[in-house]
C-alpha cells in the first residue's frame, strides 16, 4: 500500500511538469513553425497568417482579463479600435510612421482609455459591468462614426503605410510579418511573467474568491483595474498593426461585434490560459473568414463549432489538449 501511495504521489508531481514541458515544447515549435511562413509560403499566406497573429493579441488580452480577474467584458472592442486609431492618426496626420511612435500611441491611448472605462465600470460586477462596458465602447463607436474631422467618420481613416524603423528600415509585408509575430511572442510572455507574478496570484484569487480577498486585506478594485488597463494596452498594440496591416482604421474596429467575435475566440480557446485564446484566434478565424470563402455556410459552421464546444468542451481547445495528454501520459505511466 506503501508503496502505491508513493506511485501516485509521485504521478501527481511530475504531471505538471510533463505538462509545463509539452507546453514548452509547443510553443517553441510554434514559434519555430510561423518563422518559416514567409520563406515557404505566397504572399497570400503571409497576410493570412499576420491577421490571425493580430487576432491572437487581440484575443490573449481579453483572455487574460477573463481567465485571471474574472471579468468578462464586451467593450474590448473599444480598445482595438482606440488603438488602430491612434496608430493611424501619428501615421497619417502627424506624418510620424516609426514604428516606436505608432504603437506605443496606440497602447498609450489604449491605455488611458481603459482607465476611464474601468474605473467607471468596475464599481458593478457580473451582468452590470458587462453591460457598463458595452454601453462605454459604443460611445467610442458613435464617436469614431461622428466625428469626421478627426477619425475620417464612416468613411474612416485610410492611406496609413507600413511603419517604418527610424528611416533605417522600411517595414514591407514580409517584415511586416515578424514585426507581428515579435509583439506577438513579446505579449504572451509579458502576461505569463504577469500571471506568475505574486501580482497575478492576487488576480486568480480575486476571480476565485473576491470577498476572501477583500477579508484579508486587498483592495480588489484596484487590482481588477490594474489588470483592466493591462489588458486594453495589450488590445492596443493589437489595434495598431491592425491599422498598418490594413491602411484602413474603419469604425466598424472598435463595435460591439469585433468584442463579441474575441469573447468567441477565449471560450473556443480556453478560458484561463494564455495560449488558449490565441489557439481560439486562429480557429474562429479559419471558420468566419477562411470558410466563407469556400462556402456560404460558414457562419453556420462556426456556430455549430460554438455551441459543441459550450456544450461538450467547456475547456476549450486547451481542455480537450490536456484530455488528451493526461489519458495518453497516463497510460504511458501504468
Amino acid at each position: 500500500m506503501i508503496g502505491e501511495e508513493e506511485k501516485i504521489e509521485e504521478k501527481e508531481t511530475q504531471a505538471p511538469s510533463a505538462r509545463r514541458n509539452l507546453r514548452g515544447v509547443f510553443i517553441g515549435a510554434a514559434l519555430a513553425l510561423l518563422a518559416v511562413v514567409p520563406f515557404v509560403g505566397s504572399t497570400y499566406v503571409i497576410g493570412v497568417f499576420t491577421e490571425i497573429m493580430i487576432f491572437a493579441i487581440f484575443a490573449l488580452s481579453l483572455g487574460f482579463l477573463m481567465g485571471y480577474p474574472k471579468l468578462i467584458s464586451l467593450g474590448h472592442a473599444a480598445f482595438f479600435g482606440g488603438g488602430a486609431y491612434a496608430a493611424g492618426l501619428t501615421a497619417t496626420s502627424l506624418g510620424v510612421a516609426n514604428v516606436f511612435a505608432t504603437i506605443s500611441a496606440a497602447v498609450v491611448f489604449a491605455a488611458a482609455l481603459a482607465v476611464v472605462i474601468g474605473v467607471l465600470s468596475l464599481r458593478n460586477t457580473g451582468i452590470y459591468f458587462l453591460m457598463i462596458t458595452l454601453a462605454l465602447a459604443q460611445m467610442v463607436f458613435i464617436i469614431a462614426q461622428q466625428w469626421d474631422a478627426v477619425t475620417g467618420g464612416t468613411d474612416g481613416l485610410f492611406g496609413i503605410p507600413y511603419p517604418d524603423l527610424f528611416g533605417v528600415l522600411e517595414f514591407d509585408r514580409t517584415t511586416f510579418y515578424f514585426l507581428v509575430l515579435l509583439l506577438a511572442a513579446a505579449s504572451y510572455f509579458l502576461l505569463r511573467v504577469v500571471v506568475g507574478s505574486p501580482f497575478g496570484q492576487v488576480l486568480r484569487g480575486i476571480g476565485s474568491n473576491e470577498q476572501r480577498m477583500r477579508a484579508i486585506g486587498y483592495n480588489a478594485r484596484y487590482y481588477k483595474l490594474a489588470a483592466f488597463v493591462l489588458s486594453g494596452a495589450v488590445a492596443g498594440v493589437a489595434g495598431g498593426l491592425w491599422a498598418h496591416h490594413t491602411g484602413l482604421v474603419a469604425p466598424v474596429d472598435a463595435n460591439w461585434t469585433l468584442s463579441a467575435t474575441a469573447l468567441i475566440m477565449v471560450i473556443v480557446g480556453g478560458s484561463g490560459t494564455l495560449i488558449g485564446p490565441m489557439l481560439g484566434a486562429a480557429l474562429v478565424w479559419f471558420l468566419d473568414t477562411g470558410l466563407s470563402s469556400y462556402t456560404e455556410r460558414s457562419t453556420m459552421i462556426m456556430g455549430a463549432v460554438f455551441i459543441f464546444f459550450v456544450f461538450f468542451a467547456r475547456d476549450g481547445i486547451v481542455g480537450l489538449a490536456k484530455k488528451l495528454w493526461g489519458r495518453v501520459y497516463g497510460r504511458s505511466r501504468t
